[in-house]
């Protein structure tokens, strides 16, 4: 039995030629393919021309140039130069190189060298903080398995001998014996086996340990069950193969070595596949880089055909277009996101030892509005703990707990097992070690095995001379066979253990027997005619900090859903205990009739799915993006790779295996949702000043360059300068660094933070029109004081470069401080930043403006000063009358004053957005029906002893338990 039902991974590579083992391809001796899990042991030996005495040191060396080394394929991480030139695949910063080259070609040596500057300088940064990212995974990578236990001879004659090899010289047909604790070196088939258990989450994502046992052994009748490949449960559910990468948790066994290297399983999965579909930061990137290009290639050929038809300019304004081109870019576009995002992965890394390997993946994190879970180490534990006792009729009685740590204790005891298991660990912790050793002492024991599916403690009690007593514990229906009942009592009690297990709760029975006292051994034969005592309840022990987190995650707007091997029962349990709706639970058997657009409406109002097999989680976790979410998923498997590659983000914990830690975006230092909390703000920080940047500098920008169309057509000069169009980019370019390093409002960080195209296009349109028409108003300012101050000797054509140059950075300030800075009401506040005073919140927005101020003051400075300077001059900027800048003085504050109307209006209707979202959230929530998800019966045939957790947690349906209603999920 299995804690969960794990169908075979769909690991990529996992069906190519070199993945499959060398039995499968005809092993010497094999006389063609096979399956290693369908052959007996002896059929297997001798497709593998191998034999219990194991190979010959000639035949090892023969097989080991035959195969190669058993070592899997390693990863080879991008060197620090070609991640630089990968940088350039971006496409603005493809643009601005494009733009760097045009400038260069007509002679604009200064607007080429600062645009080919900017893009070195973002290529750095970028390249630079994945190459650390890169080295601090280096530190991360676990030591894996370095010797293994072999039987080897010297010659075919020879008594084999057991030696530690290196598990590099591991070849097929060795012979080898796994114990507690060991890592398994290779694929194998069990020959022998004798209380073995094996982890194999790494593989399956099972948190409890796998009973594994040889099919044909000494002491089994006929072959034993064999599982076809193909079955649901798929290979990893044969329980006489164990995996390379999985360990061994208890027992001992004795197995054959049927796959090495790139051809085990694990192998297999190291191999990396296609290139993943574009990212949330991709696609928002992108679409925000086509808008722009679109712009930028629109614009020179207009300014050339005006000055041409209107002017009779000819080439000479080829340089002017090209300015006005890159005035519209965002030059700062690629440094600023770098810079934000790599701060942003440092602080990460710094405070919360998390690891973001892919910098745009940060961006990711901020915009996930759904989020995808296991079960099993995220909002549980890896143990189970007593939910309760109770007798025969389902009243709570201590006397069962209290005999069933009786038989866990004495198990553990006289069985000399290296380990308790996890749910007698369980259970001695409810009562005490010392409360289950009282009043009675240990006689004889007979450990957990997979075939009796429960164990027995004979302990001797005071009192009761010539007299043992039997404790049994174990799966339900195993130990209701070995009870003295009759037909309808037992139907009876597998019904209250129905009714039990619909709510996710795992179920042991108990049951006590007297026997005359003897010496010689107890046996299996000696469980029967039992008494009844009664159940012994457990769930799994949910994560400490897993409760808040969600509660977290529902303020952030971001939705949870769980993708879980285990039962649907068990799921929706925990999610009860946490306080997580789960909604309609869906196994995966009804997955595979949908099709994608059935699948995404389902995933939309279900939040748990049970049973899931690898490429079930994949198919959902991409039909929820396919529909237009932004998806994260955790996962530390080998079954979770197909889902992590199909998610925009995918994050690991740290003890991850390493195939899956080299595999995803962004590493954990442990399994905990609070560190996946400070990730998704981190990430909204940065993307919050990300698309506050692109704001205020496009929406300025565009206002700019309307501007200069405008004047160039109504001037008989040009309105600017190239040199003074470069400088006065330089000037914005330094202020709008500021951005990387501000603090975004609290607001910013409530909700998912995706970039997206059109919602700028609107934003910078009409803001951009706002800064037109101060300009055009400057324009009339400038025509008045020129008119007034005439015969002053102020050439005019110089004077308006001036005018207008201050003027740009003037409103460039404004628009920095203005549309950054204040908040209509507290109505955009959430409830958790609520917590002090008001002060306090605007104390706090205060303090986060600070750089922006700084460089705003430092821009307006500079505007107002420059022409004044000696430098004025020498870049054809005059000073100018006095006059002039109490005209300015009004213009500025009549442009200040449509920028904050127009702000308001903007952020009431943003405002009114987001409460109709979060009222229809609270109404849709008031619909959650309470009570425990039974989308089938729990387990009722659980075990006990070595691997009662296996065994017991395991969950098939149990004919006659009746269904509880669907549950519906809470959508945002």
């Amino acid at each position: 039995m299995r804690d969960s039902a794990v169908p075979e991974p769909a690991v990529p590579g996992a069906d190519a030629p070199g993945a499959r083992s060398p039995v499968a391809d005809g092993a010497p001796g094999s006389g063609g393919p096979a399956d290693p899990g369908a052959l007996t042991a002896l059929q297997l030996l001798r497709h593998l021309d191998s034999g219990p005495r194991g190979l010959t040191e000639a035949q090892a060396e023969e097989r080991l140039l035959q195969y190669g080394e058993n070592a899997v394929p390693e990863w080879r991480t991008a060197s620090w130069p070609r991640r630089f030139l990968w940088s350039l695949r971006d496409p603005f910063t493809a643009v601005l190189l494009c733009l760097g080259l045009v400038s260069a070609t007509v002679a604009a040596w200064g607007t080429a060298l600062v645009i080919l500057s900017l893009v070195a300088v973002s290529c750095l940064l970028r390249s630079s903080g994945e190459h650390r990212a890169d080295r601090s995974m280096a530190g991360l990578r676990e030591l894996v398995a370095t010797t293994a236990t072999v039987l080897r001879r010297e010659e075919a004659r020879d008594t084999p001998e057991t030696r530690e090899i290196p598990v590099d010289q591991l070849v097929p047909g060795d012979v080898i014996r796994l114990g507690p604790g060991d890592l398994v070196p290779a694929d194998v088939r069990l020959l022998r086996a004798s209380g073995l258990t094996v982890h194999q989450a790494p593989l399956t994502g099972e948190s409890a340990p796998v009973a594994k046992y040889a099919v044909d052994g000494p002491g089994l009748p006929e072959p034993g069950p064999v599982v076809p490949v193909g079955d649901y449960a798929g290979v990893f559910a044969q329980p006489h193969l164990c995996f390379q990468g999985s360990s061994v948790a208890s027992g001992s066994g004795t197995a054959v070595v049927v796959a090495t290297g790139a051809r085990t399983r694990f192998g297999a999965a190291r191999r990396r596949p296609g290139r993943r579909s574009p990212s949330a930061f991709d696609r928002s990137v992108n679409g925000i880089s086509w808008v722009l290009i679109r712009f930028m290639l629109l614009t020179p050929p207009l300014v050339l055909m005006a000055n041409a038809a209107l002017r009779g300019r000819g080439l000479e304004t080829l340089p002017f277009a090209v300015a006005v081109a890159v005035g519209l870019t965002p030059e700062m576009l690629p440094v600023i996101v770098t810079t934000a995002l790599a701060r942003g992965a440092a602080r990460l890394a710094r405070a919360h030892s998390v690891i973001v390997k892919r910098l745009p993946a940060l961006h990711d994190l901020g915009a996930v509005d759904v989020l995808f879970l296991d079960k099993t180490g995220t909002l549980t534990q890896d143990r189970p703990v007593v939910a309760r006792a109770m007798d025969a009729y389902g009243a709570a009685d201590p006397e069962v707990l209290r005999w069933a740590a009786v038989n866990a204790w004495w198990t553990l005891q006289l069985a000399d097992l290296p380990v308790p298991d996890a749910l007698d660990e369980a259970i001695l912790g409810a009562v005490g070690e010392d409360a289950a050793a009282e009043g009675a002492d240990g006689v004889a024991a007979l450990p957990f095995d997979p075939v009796r599916r429960l164990s027995t403690a004979v302990v001797r009690r005071p009192g009761r001379l010539g007299t043992h007593t039997l404790v049994v514990k174990g799966a339900v229906t195993d130990v209701l066979e070995r009870c003295a009942l009759d037909d309808d009592e037992r139907a009876r009690l597998t019904a209250l253990a129905a009714r039990e297990a619909d709510s996710g709760l795992r179920l042991l029975a108990v049951a006590r027997a007297e026997r005359p006292a003897r010496q010689r051994d107890y046996t299996p034969a000696d469980e029967y005619g039992l008494d009844f005592l009664g159940f012994v309840t457990l769930r799994d022990a949910l994560a400490p900090t897993a409760a808040d987190a969600l509660k977290v995650f529902a303020d952030r707007g971001v939705t949870v859903k769980i993708l879980t091997g285990d039962h649907p029962g068990t799921a929706a349990r925990a999610c009860l205990d946490l306080g997580l709706g789960p909604g309609e639970v869906v196994t995966a058997d009804r997955i595979d009739a949908l099709s994608d657009a059935e699948l995404a409406e389902l995933a939309g109002r279900t939040t748990v799915f049970a049973r899931c097999a690898p490429e079930h989680k994949a198919r959902i976790v991409a039909a929820v993006r396919a529909a237009g979410h932004t998806t994260g998923f955790l996962g530390d498997g080998v079954n979770d790779l197909p889902a992590l590659y199909a998610a925009d983000v995918g994050i690991c914990p740290r003890d991850a295996v390493d195939v899956v830690r080299e595999s995803t975006d962004v590493v954990l230092a442990k399994k905990d949702l609070t560190a996946i909390d400070h990730a998704i703000t981190a990430g909204r920080h940065s993307s919050g000043n990300i698309a506050t940047y692109l704001r205020i500098t496009l929406s300025s920008n565009l206002g700019n360059v309307i501007a200069m169309l405008v004047a160039g057509l109504l001037l008989p000069f040009l309105p600017m300068l190239p040199v003074q169009v470069l400088v006065q980019n330089l000037c914005f370019d330094a202020a709008q660094l500021a951005f990387a390093y501000d603090r975004p409002r609290p607001e910013t960080l409530r909700r998912p933070s995706e970039l997206r195209s059109r919602a700028f296009l609107r934003f910078i349109t009409r803001f951009g029109l706002i800064n037109a028409s101060a300009d055009l108003a400057t324009f009339a300012v400038l025509a008045y004081a020129l008119h007034t101050a005439a015969g002053s000797g102020l050439e005019s054509e110089a004077a308006f470069h001036s005018g207008w140059f201050t003027e740009n950075l003037l409103t460039q300030a404004l628009v920095m401080l203005l549309l950054r800075t204040g908040v209509r009401g507290p109505a955009l506040w959430g409830a958790g930043r609520r917590a002090g005073s008001e002060r306090g919140a605007g104390s706090e927005r205060r303090r986060a403006a600070g750089p922006v101020r700084w460089a705003a003051g430092g821009l307006a400075a500079t505007g107002l000063l420059l022409p004044l300077s000696p430098l004025g001059p020498a870049l054809g900027m005059p000073a100018l009358p006095a006059q002039y800048y109490v005209l300015l003085a009004a213009v500025l504050g009549l442009y200040a004053v449509g920028l904050v109307v127009a702000k308001d209006r903007h952020e009431r209707r943003h405002a009114a957005l987001v409460a109709a979202g979060e009222a229809d959230t609270a109404t849709e929530a008031g619909t959650i029906v309470a009570g425990a998800a039974g989308a089938g019966a729990a387990d009722v045939t659980g075990a006990t002893g070595v691997s009662a957790a296996s065994a017991a947690s395991a969950a098939p349906d149990v004919p006659g338990a009746p269904d509880a209603p669907p549950l519906r999920a809470v959508q945002p």
